[in-house]
């Protein structure tokens, strides 16, 4: 998952990546060891989002640019949305990415005044009736002015519900303090989906499946019918080849032009020269 998100931010110019790890955080470095210009930040005692953050205070010191703050378990994020948010507003202290959505239940919601100005972020457990009806929330992308981020943390305290350290506390903090806070809703609310049930795991997969197969076609390639295959989205596949239904692509596999797959074949990280036709029921495996 994180790897999706590494991918967005990369393209929407970030070039220096802290990962805060804790359970089975070696297992995640492991994973990621093939990523470039990661540094990796231990939280042993988990606290809340707030206190995931503070544990990068010594690595952000030295930082006088801003820092895009993003969840590790949203791989729906885009990188023209993460653009949008670098982009919303260059001199604000912090620019919250928003969404607006009817299925807001579980979400932080950004509560404004009046005249349409951000106020805070309500976390549901501790919103009000009304602000429980708002249907603008709070996606858990941020751009910080670095200083400006450090100096709210340091602020934050745990009188809330949950006893925990917000970070949705901090933008508050900086409005208090006469510095501008914009939300920004340039997300749709599927890049906020964060995978935390199989449910999620699996409606993620399909997102991410329709965006795979409709970029694919739009290069040219034809998909017989797209609800009868299973493309991995890594796969790269040639101008003109068709891929007949039940066939399965996974893993880092590279196709051809002029291709022909299936139907009922099965492809794994292989590579697949111009012009090949792959009979029905093959299974080809690196």
């Amino acid at each position: 998952m994180i790897d999706y998100v590494l991918c967005s931010a990369r393209e929407a110019g970030a070039n220096r990546f802290l990962v805060v790890i804790g359970h089975e955080g070696e297992a995640v470095q492991a994973a990621l060891s093939g990523e470039p210009d990661l540094e990796f930040v231990w939280q042993h005692d988990p606290q809340g989002t707030g206190h995931a953050v503070m544990m990068c205070e010594e690595y952000l010191k030295s930082h006088t640019g801003q820092t895009l703050v993003l969840a590790g378990d949203t791989p729906l994020l885009s990188s023209d949305s993460l653009r949008k948010l670098v982009n919303e507003n260059q001199s604000a202290s912090c620019v919250i990415g928003a969404a607006i959505t009817e299925n807001n239940h579980g979400l932080g919601r950004i509560v404004r005044d009046g005249s349409g100005a951000f106020q805070k972020i309500v976390e549901q457990k501790d919103a009000t009736p009304d602000e429980d009806a708002i249907t603008e929330i709070n996606t858990g992308c941020y751009l910080f002015e670095t200083a400006d981020l450090l100096s709210s943390l340091g602020q934050i305290d745990k009188s809330n519900n949950q006893g925990e350290l917000y970070l949705t506390d901090c933008p508050a903090i900086l409005l208090n303090e006469g510095k501008t806070v914009v939300a920004s809703p340039c997300f749709s609310i599927d890049e906020a989906i964060g995978v935390n049930t199989r449910q999620h795991l699996a409606e993620v997969r399909d997102v991410l499946h329709q965006r795979g197969l409709e970029k694919l076609m739009a290069e040219g390639v034809g998909i017989v019918n797209p609800a009868l295959v299973d493309i991995d989205p890594r796969a790269t596949i040639g101008q003109d080849t068709i891929v007949h239904p039940f066939s399965i692509i996974e893993g880092e596999v590279t196709i051809g032009e002029n291709c022909i797959v299936g139907p009922h074949a099965v492809i794994r990280d292989v590579n697949v020269a111009d012009g090949t036709e792959i009979s029905p029921f093959t299974l080809l495996t690196g």
